[in-house]
């Protein structure tokens, strides 16, 4: 039987080859010819480094974790969006594993016609972006913090500018993350360096944004964004970090300026404001922002590694990511 190779976590911290049979397409399916993939390894850091887990299962009937059982069972899969042709030549987009043949539902594929990969790249991260900014109430006008500047944070830069924000201000620790968010119009900030929430304090007049987005999974970010944001503000929490330690003060600056904090999540649904708009209507609209020229992946998506190195690549990500930005592949021809 002819094999094709999966990229998984084997085990927590063990990445490794997993041979997939080759097989048909079934009803409704088609075989696609990967040239390029991308990955988000922010959240699949949770899954590589195992503290995913640690938390039990997700009974989704009661809504908590139970101690008994696993969030997600290994093998997990690496990879989360891939781009190629049809066999007819329709370049497409889809969710899916690094794999040498992947079979697709052809309802699941996005027609990308002329756009870039690395903009089509956007995709997913743009949806867990503007999920963020509309969860923090962001309008015409306001100012915005954004922690973190991975993909997410990076995109959410781009649609807060796309939305009307007259100030967004960008904060992570890696200089040429910050680089990449001056280039799309955000003042920076070096959250390492002296008091990141007075920093954003002053640099809207002493009021405060009145909007932070956090996906930095920092505790420290969230205390600065609590210093950060004005007076009746939203903090939209959308990081996957693991528990925090303790140092968190909810008696200081959240006590007296008494932000509301929501926790985003934009493939959750019902979306909070059911029914006009859902995860897919979010999908929609990022990628019509896309096509539109709004949310690109100029300086975010990493020049391409071959597909067969990424055993070895791979563990390197993970365990300097911030020697990264977002892990792109190119596939044999």
């Amino acid at each position: 039987m002819k094999m094709a190779k999966r990229l998984v976590i084997q085990s927590a911290g063990k990445i490794g080859w997993l041979e997939m049979p080759s097989r048909e397409p079934g009803l409704g399916e088609i075989r696609v010819r990967p040239q390029f993939g991308v990955e988000k390894h922010g959240t699949m850091a949770a899954f590589v480094k195992g503290y995913a887990n640690e938390r039990g299962r997700w009974d989704s009937g009661a809504r908590v974790h139970r101690d008994e059982g696993v969030l997600w069972n290994y093998p997990v899969p690496l990879g989360n969006m891939q781009f190629g042709t049809t066999p007819d030549g329709n370049r497409v987009a889809w969710w899916g594993a690094f794999e040498e043949a992947p079979i697709v539902s052809s309802s699941a594929l996005l027609q990308m016609n002329d756009l870039d990969w690395q903009d089509a790249a956007m995709q997913d991260p743009g949806e867990f972006a503007l999920g963020a900014l509309r969860d923090g109430g962001l309008r015409v006008g306001d100012t915005v913090a954004i922690f973190g500047l991975g993909a997410i944070g990076l995109a959410a830069v781009q649609l807060a500018r796309a939305a009307g924000a007259i100030k967004v201000i960008a904060l992570d620790p890696i200089a040429s993350r910050r680089d990449v968010a001056e280039r799309y119009g955000a003042i920076t900030i070096d959250p390492t360096v002296g008091d990141a929430g007075m920093a954003i304090r002053e640099a809207t007049a002493m009021v405060g944004t009145d909007v932070a987005i956090e996906y930095s999974g920092s505790w420290r970010a969230l205390q600065a964004a609590f210093r950060g944001v004005a007076y009746g503000g939203t903090i939209a929490y959308g990081a996957f970090p693991a528990p925090f330690p303790a140092g968190l003060d909810l008696g200081g600056e959240a006590h007296m300026n008494r932000p509301k904090i929501v926790f985003s999540r934009a493939c959750s649904d019902p979306n909070p404001d059911h029914p006009r708009w859902s995860e897919q209507r979010i999908r929609e609209t990022v990628w019509e922002f896309i096509n539109r020229g709004c949310l690109r992946g100029i300086g975010i998506v990493d020049s391409p590694v071959p597909f067969e190195e990424l055993e070895s690549v791979y563990p390197q990500i993970a365990a300097h990511p911030e020697q990264h930005l977002k892990l792109s592949v190119e596939y044999p021809k």
